[in-house]
């Protein structure tokens, strides 16, 4: 994941630096270097985005592994879209949680490191989703664990600049360093994320 966000970083960069040597090239308009300052603030900002990111990443695979602790998954997925009301009203995106019919338990390296993961992933989904559309959450469990799935029809390609985009990134490596497995796939505009939390051992309540 670093690899991919350091190669990412290469274009903005390779970018601002063009941008300047073309303003030192040669004498121009007041309106031209106006333009040119502009193009490379938005170079900066994604540049900007892409470290926020890359020291994320380095942080959490830096961070000591925390004690698995049992958590009902379906509470959580409650409590992440209760949180995330506002913001769902907000950008006109309604948000269906399909609750199980029973209980299900997911364990990981820490609670809050869960909870922070799938608040994340959830906003990120919210804020890729086109307005006026619906974010579909579903969860279940299988014998070698539990899984939630997100589904959402993105409002335009991806750039892969983003901070929502980036946000994805970053929730995908916290969740693969905690023993998950991050499923993506595309569909036209049609994005799905699935991922499989690890079974908590006995001893780990």
């Amino acid at each position: 994941m670093l690899e991919q966000l350091l190669h990412a970083l290469n274009q903005p960069l390779t970018g601002l630096q063009c941008s300047m040597e073309v303003a030192l090239a040669s004498p121009r308009t007041p309106e031209q270097y106006v333009r040119g300052l502009h193009e490379g603030l938005a170079l900066t900002e994604r540049m900007r985005a892409l470290v926020e990111a890359i020291r994320e990443v380095a942080d959490a695979e830096t961070d000591k592994k925390e004690k698995l602790e049992t958590i009902e998954l379906r509470t959580l997925l409650g409590e992440v879209v209760d949180d995330l009301a506002p913001v769902a009203e907000v950008k006109s995106v309604r948000i269906r949680l399909d609750r199980p019919a029973t209980g299900s338990q997911a364990g990981v390296a820490g609670g809050r490191r869960l909870s922070t993961s799938v608040f994340r992933l959830l906003e990120s989904a919210l804020s890729l989703a086109n307005p006026g559309s619906e974010v579909r959450i579903e969860s279940g469990g299988t014998p070698v664990g539990e899984w939630v799935r997100i589904r959402w029809h993105a409002e335009r390609p991806r750039s892969g600049f983003s901070r929502p985009e980036l946000g994805l990134l970053v929730v995908e490596a916290g969740f693969e360093r905690a023993g998950a497995e991050w499923i993506g796939e595309r569909a036209g505009n049609l994005e799905t994320v699935t991922v499989r939390l690890p079974k908590v051992s006995g001893d780990s309540k």
